[in-house]
């Protein structure tokens, strides 16, 4: 009775085309490839307003599941949309279950990562990055529903309310 030698498929990492990673994982499904693709939700800003959008978690970046002894490798290379696998030195560089597993584990019910939102704390330290109070440092206040925060800042002696983007502070060092 022979034994069969099991082997694992593993993780590894495809290198896309810019803005072509839905291409390339849809072109490697059809050829009968397991891929991932992390999709999260990120503000973007659109004519003048924010707007919330689905794009790759890793831009340029999506994952394949190969068995590196019987899968078959030379179609990758020339599939539509990809570049190629990334390899460190001559290896392909191998993702951990345990990435995968939690990326996937952070996703909704959807296919979405739900990022956790950008807080700031009432009473904490930011700085104004942009705008006509940039540069500025002040106290966080509080957030609205509409992207925009209010800052209090010391203006020739007296505290100042001031509303600006969300995208427009960072914690003060």
């Amino acid at each position: 009775m022979s034994r069969e030698k099991k082997i694992l498929r593993k993780w590894y990492l495809v290198y896309s085309k810019p803005r072509q990673e839905t291409v390339a994982k849809v072109n490697l499904e059809r050829q009968g490839y397991e891929t991932y693709l992390p999709l999260m939700r990120a503000p973007r800003r659109r004519k003048g307003k924010m707007v919330s959008v689905v794009a790759p978690m890793f831009p340029r970046y999506l994952f394949i599941h190969l068995n590196s002894e019987t899968d078959n490798w030379a179609p990758i290379r020339s599939t539509l949309g990809v570049v190629s696998v990334v390899r460190f030195g001559r290896d392909p560089s191998e993702v951990p279950d345990k990435l995968i597993a939690v990326l996937r584990g952070r996703e909704d019910d959807t296919g979405i990562h739900v990022l956790p939102p950008d807080e700031y704390k009432a009473g904490a330290r930011v700085r104004i990055t942009q705008g006509g109070f940039a540069g500025y440092e002040g106290i966080f206040h509080s957030a609205n529903s509409r992207q925009r925060v209010t800052v209090l800042l010391d203006l020739l002696g007296r505290r100042a309310q001031v509303h600006v983007d969300t995208d427009f502070i960072e914690p003060a060092s």
